[in-house]
Parts: C-alpha cells; structure tokens; sequence
C-alpha cells in the first residue's frame, strides 16, 4: 500500500514538473554554445596553473573560511540542539536556515564591508540551523537505556553527558564531517559576492575568456574536496580551527555606526521613514507585491518542481554507476569519478559557467540544480543498493534495474528527493543574483539600487516559502512513513 502511494505522489510531482514546464523560460539564446563549451573543455584538459596569482592565497582562505564558520555554527546549533524541544528554538533555527549563505553575505557586507566577518557569518548563521536540526535528530535516536542504569540523584548535565553523548557521538561527528563538506563549497562560492575566496578568481579568469585558468581553478577545488578525508583527519582538526582564523586576510575597518543605521534606518520601510502612514505602507508593500515578491515566488517555484523532476531522473540514471550490481571496478571507479564532481560543484557555480555558455534562461540552472542534487542523491542511493544482496539467479541488465533493485530502493529514493526539496528551492531563488528571474534577482536588484528596505522583505519571503515547502515535505514523509538516517539530510 505504501508502495503504491510513493508512486501515485511520484506521478503526482512529475505532473506538476510538466506543468510547470511550459512556464519556465527554456531556451539557448548565445551565438555559439557549443563553440563555448568545446573552448572550456579543451581549458579544463589543458590547465594552467603557473599563471595564477594568488591562487594559494585564494584556496587557504577558502579553507579558513570554512572551517572558521562550520566551527561557529556547529558549536551554536549544538546549544539550540539542547533546546530544540522549545517551539521559539525550532522556529529560530528553521528561519536561519531557510536563508541561503549569500544572502546572508549580501546582507552583511552592507554594513561590514569586505570583511572577514562577512564571510564567517554567512556561513555560521544558517549552518547553525541545520547543526541544531539534525543534532537534535541524532540525540533524540540515542538508546535510552543508558540512562536508565545510571545512580539515583545524577543531575540532568551527567546523564546527558555520560549516557547520550558517547552513543551520539560517531553520527554527530559523521554528519559535522559533511558539512565541513559543504562549507568548502559555500566558501567558494562566497568569492562570487567579492570574497577573496576560490569563487572570485573563477569568476574573474571565466568573464575574461581564461579557460585554462578556469580549468586550473575547477580541478583544484575537485581535488580539495576529494582529498578532504586525507587531510581533514579528525586528530588534525583542532589544529586546523585554531589556525583558520589567523588566515582569514584583513579587511577595512569595522564602522559600527554603519550597523546601527543599516538596522535602525536603512531597512525600515521608507513609508514609516518618510512619514506617510498606513496609507502610505500599504501602497508600498502592494507594488513590491505585485511587480516584484509575486512574479519572484511564481518563477522560483516553477524552476524549482522543473529541476525536483530531472534531479529524480538524473538519480536514477546515475546510481548505477558506482552500484556492484551493475559491471566491475573499472566502471566503478569511473562512475564515483563523474558523481564527486557533480556534487562536488556548488549549483552556483555551475550555473553561473552554463550562463556564460548557453545565455540567460532558466536552463542553465535547471541543468545546474538537477546534476549537483542528483549526484549527491545517486551516490547515496548507490551506497545503499551495494547493501543489497541478490539472489544467485537474479537476472541482468534491464531486467535487475527495473525488477530487483528500483523497488528496493524507491522509497529511500523518494525520501532523499523529498529530503533536497527544500534545498532546491534554497539554491533556486539565489540564483537569481545570476540574472533569472526569481526572488533572488529581485533581492539583488534592491540591494544594487540601495532599497534595504525592500530587500529585507523579499528575503523574509523567500524564508517563508522555504520553510513552508520544508513543512509539506516532512509532512509528506510523514505520509509515506519515510525515513532515512538522519545524517544523511545533508542540506
């Protein structure tokens, strides 16, 4: 019975991914894509590397930054994790994270500049919501009974510290692991908003037509994240957090009058400002409204079903790849190659290389969102088809895809895809600083023109409708009876 309801909610999604289809704008408007793209092949098989100033300096601060922020945010979401069971905690936490790393970057600067702070806040503040959620989630699954042996009169501290914390500890430290991960990605992508980070000179070397250096730029990121389970050990890591600050560079000074106006002036509606009353608010809020927070919220939802869709599609051509069920080592290996760099590339980038390559649409990060979230989710998908044991006779090929290990793996499947929806939809109304039309264009274009006001209220927006689509997703779950192992709800 539950089989067939993932199903009908899997045709259910797919309907409305076609439906929003046709109102998604889906075209290649450049000259010669495919003479661009055969100019950025050739730059990433031929890389540069000699001819990167600061390149060192770019990949240090990258790692400074990451750690620096998971630091902080996993420290403060294992206090609101130990508080969780308050609804103003869950409320807090939920709204941080609803609120992606840029916009936390773009709020920041206009108050602290190009200053480390702005980076180390961006990344701790909703990093810290997701740690709260899912360190929560891993201290909840403990086994109580620990705690049940333990001496009459041990204080609430004690049995928490010696009866939840030990057995908690691998799965906490796994999923702290993975969004070291995931920080060295939001890093990166950091140097897109001005940030001495790996993103700025690959935006530089790329609007200049260097693909040799844009080649030199992607291998190095892959390779750091490849290798991070070599040299991120757990017994260097200390070292590593107390160093990563020393290397975060300097920046102008802070001029805290600016925090001050920036809350108290500058994103107070310029009605209440100026003076003009309720009158005045309401034909304010009715124009951001109408020409700008509704036509946000209609194309980020539409880009968003579009690419939910091709991400299932895309994972399920790709679990195979790295699955024993299906050809040898060699393929394997291949296959794990293909799926680290496609989750390995942060949708931000991604798409911000197609744009250049294939002009503005939506395309760009439709394609962008479905191949880094369907590489994450193939890979944990494939992981969890090599648990699978087979009968001797099981059949091959087509036949063990389809009548052996899909309905085996369907419902973990529905529940990862369930899982990134929320993300998607994070990483869809961001890009739209790239020039799509979503919440994020809309944000970005009150910031250029100096509306904070405006600004503040399309981001509370796009906060909302995360959170609201992160409710009807876990309600969904819910449904279904869905889950998954905690740490593996990477955001």
């Amino acid at each position: 019975m539950m089989a067939s309801a993932s199903v009908r909610i899997s045709l259910l999604f797919v309907a409305i991914g076609l439906l929003s289809l046709f109102f998604a704008d889906i075209a290649i408007t450049s000259i010669n894509p495919w003479k661009d793209l055969t100019a950025l092949f050739i730059g990433i098989v031929t890389p540069d590397f000699l001819s990167l100033q600061g390149m060192g300096t770019a990949l240090l601060r990258t790692i400074a930054f990451a750690f620096t922020g998971v630091a902080l945010g996993s420290v403060s979401g294992f206090l609101l994790a130990l508080a969780f069971r308050w609804r103003v905690v869950r409320m807090f936490s939920a709204f941080i994270r609803a609120i992606h790393e840029l916009f936390w970057a773009l709020i920041f600067l206009q108050f602290f500049g190009f200053h480390p702070l702005t980076g180390v806040l961006a990344i701790a503040i909703p990093y810290a919501g997701i740690f709260a959620k899912v360190y929560s989630d891993i201290l909840d699954e403990v086994d109580p009974t620990p705690a049940r042996v333990l001496p009459a009169g041990t204080s609430t501290f004690s049995a928490f510290l010696y009866a939840r914390v030990p057995d908690a500890l691998p799965h906490l430290a796994t999923y702290t692991a993975y969004r070291l991960e995931c920080g060295l990605r939001s890093s990166a992508v950091l140097g897109f908003v001005g940030l001495p980070t790996l993103g700025f000179y690959l935006e530089s070397s790329f609007s200049q037509g260097f693909y040799s250096e844009v080649g030199a730029l992607l291998i190095l990121f892959y390779v750091l994240i490849a290798t991070l389970r070599f040299w991120a050990r757990p017994r260097l890591v200390p070292f590593y957090i107390i160093a990563a600050p020393f290397f975060l560079g300097d920046g102008l000074p802070i001029v805290w009058g600016n925090v001050v106006r920036f809350f108290t002036e500058d994103i107070v509606p310029s009605p209440i400002r100026n003076g003009d009353g309720i009158a005045g608010l309401a034909t304010w809020l009715s124009d951001l409204t109408l020409h700008e927070a509704l036509p946000g919220i209609w194309n980020t939802l539409v880009l968003t079903q579009v690419a939910l869709v091709l991400t299932g599609i895309c994972t399920l051509i790709a679990f195979p790849l790295i699955s024993r069920h299906f050809g040898g080592p060699k393929r394997r290996g291949i296959g794990h190659i293909l799926l680290v760099i496609a989750r390995s590339t942060p949708e931000y980038m991604l798409a911000y290389i197609l744009l250049q390559l294939w002009g503005p649409s939506m395309l760009p990060a439709i394609v962008a969102l479905a191949l880094h979230n369907g590489g994450i989710i193939g890979h944990l998908i494939g992981k969890r088809s090599n648990e699978i044991r087979l009968r001797p006779d099981a059949p091959q090929g087509c036949d063990r895809y389809h009548y052996e290990l899909l309905p085996r793996l369907y419902r973990p499947f529905i529940a990862f895809l369930l899982y990134r929806w929320e993300i998607i939809m994070r990483e869809t109304a961001i890009l739209g600083i790239l020039g799509i039309y979503t919440l994020g264009f809309y944000v970005d274009s009150a910031i250029q023109n100096i509306q904070f006001d405006r600004a503040m209220v399309l981001i509370l927006i796009t906060a909302s409708l995360n959170i609201l689509v992160d409710t009807i997703s876990r309600r969904v779950r819910q449904h279904l009876k869905l889950r998954t192992s905690v740490t593996c709800e990477g955001h």
